[in-house]
């Protein structure tokens, strides 16, 4: 018998962390000593804290490596314990290199804790190994570099025992992850890092950041887009020269196209549009007369509304809207939920105690009316029969009803729940804009005492109104005084203008 069939192997033991099952926060820590009971802690954070506990106990309490102990892990393909030509050749103990020492192998995850006896060699080759130290009240995740060998009567470890002071070879480093750097784009293309000529790939970066900044703006440049656009086609057209790409010069074609349309689109929203050329935003009222129709309904309601305030006038506005050419018209309970209404019972209450709307049932029956059984309504001073104060025909009718309708119950303004006050201002801008959206003819601005007249409020209630409009996108470039209002209503809402053309 030799010597190394005398000698030993390394002991080893493993505590493990695990889930007691779904549903439940709760672990159990494992000890693959028999000895030890099982643990159950109520969190991962308990649990893991437990499990170096443990482990540090049975470092604490471990004795030294033996002399005729080898390594633990010799029969498990350890590269120490392989020749260096690679190949897959039968472990054997004296491949091992070194002392055996006391060494802690941790998973990365913090799943399971492994202790075991190895000789340097392998505790250097093994990524992550640290010869444990158990003097310090240390985690088995935080476990030291070797020490001196403690004193008389605590544990002792053969790398400290070396005849000559021979050092122990230093644990090889965790591999760190490689990462890529990141891919430059410009838009959905990948810009690779070997193109060439330099300066084509640099007008490629600096485009793609370009357009990645003007994203983030918050409102729109159209003449910064088209000269985007155009440099983007350019710089395509070249970058298929040289790469012989024919899908680049297509993206080059459709870039110039773009280009092309947006200039045309902020000529129509500035008012620079050529004779007999087609309006640039496609407004739900598609002729000046109908632009010209709004603002008489506006106008006939705020001289001729039998209620003071907001509300009633809002609420007279859209009846109007809904009975004008005949007198009579349907109405349903969700007509006058949406419109912001503080008490559109007790309204509606006196509008037929005025005599100003007719009803053939109760107010209750009207709010509890659904879309498949109308209410019919009548306003007296609308028929027929009387002077007909509007003057628009049956089928302009629903057009301009359906447009204030959209104005009114704007997505915004409704996920607000704005009150009657700022959906009847937004109204009345609307049709008070040039061609490009800005307020008052010529973007000269309005007055804020004709705003009052229309809105019937004080002309000093006014800006908490034109505040939340401006919070909810519909104006911008707000410039509020003492006598006028100058602004431009947003891109969203430009369809629903009605320009002034003169």
């Amino acid at each position: 018998m030799t010597e190394w069939d005398e000698r030993v192997p390394g002991r080893r033991w493993t505590v493990r962390l695990d889930p007691v099952g779904r549903g439940s926060a709760e672990v159990r820590v494992t000890c693959s000593r028999p000895a030890c009971a099982e643990l159950r802690l109520p969190s991962a954070t308990a649990g893991r804290a437990a499990a170096a506990a443990h482990l540090m106990a049975h470092l604490r309490a471990a004795p030294a490596p033996g002399a005729g102990t080898y390594c633990a892990c010799r029969a498990e393909g350890c590269r120490a314990h392989l020749p260096g030509t690679g190949g897959q050749a039968r472990t054997e103990p004296w491949r091992c290199g070194g002392p055996v020492v006391l060494a802690v192998v941790t998973d990365r995850a913090g799943r399971w804790w492994q202790a075991l006896e190895c000789c340097s060699t392998c505790a250097a080759a093994t990524p992550g190994a640290r010869t444990a130290d158990p003097s310090r009240p240390s985690g088995p995740r935080t476990a030291a570099r070797p020490t001196p060998a403690a004193g008389p009567g605590g544990p002792r470890f053969s790398d400290r025992q070396v005849a000559g002071g021979a050092a122990v070879p230093a644990p090889r480093p965790e591999p760190a992850r490689r990462r890529r750097p990141p891919e430059e784009r410009v838009g959905r293309r990948v810009i690779p890092r070997d193109l060439r000529p330099v300066s084509l790939r640099d007008e490629l970066v600096e485009l793609g950041d370009l357009f990645r900044a003007y994203q983030m703006r918050e409102e729109p440049d159209l003449v910064m887009l088209a000269g985007l656009q155009e440099r983007k086609a350019r710089a395509f057209l070249t970058w298929s020269d040289v790469s012989c790409d024919v899908t680049l010069r297509l993206e080059a074609t459709r870039a110039e196209r773009a280009a092309a349309v947006i200039r045309r689109q902020h000529q129509h929203r500035t008012g620079c549009v050529t004779d007999g050329d087609e309006p640039g935003v496609v407004r739900l009222l598609t002729v000046p007369k109908q632009w010209d129709y709004a603002r008489s309904v506006l106008a006939y309601v705020a001289a001729h509304a039998p209620l003071p305030g907001p509300e009633a006038r809002l609420l007279v506005l859209m009846l109007t809207l809904r009975t004008a050419h005949s007198g009579t018209g349907n109405l349903v309970g969700q007509d006058l939920s949406g419109l912001g209404l503080t008490d559109p019972e007790a309204l509606v209450e006196q509008l037929t105690g005025c005599g100003w709307l007719d009803l053939p049932g109760t107010v209750g029956d009207l709010l509890a009316s659904r879309p498949e059984n109308p209410t019919p309504i009548t306003v007296p001073s609308l028929t027929p029969g009387a002077a007909a104060p509007l003057t628009f025909g049956r089928k302009t009718r629903p057009k301009l009803s359906g447009w204030a309708q959209r104005v009114v119950s704007d997505k915004k303004l409704r996920k607000a729940k704005a009150p009657a006050g700022t959906r009847l201002l937004a109204l009345t801008l609307a049709t008070r804009t040039d061609l490009a959206g800005h307020l008052g003819p010529g973007g000269e601005g309005i007055a804020l005492s004709t705003l009052a007249e229309q809105v019937a409020l004080p002309p000093g209630e006014l800006p908490p109104l034109i505040d939340r409009l401006t919070a909810l996108d519909w104006l911008t470039e707000t410039v509020l005084t003492d006598t006028h209002l100058t602004a431009r209503l947003t891109e969203r809402v430009l369809p629903l203008t009605c320009p002034l053309l003169e």
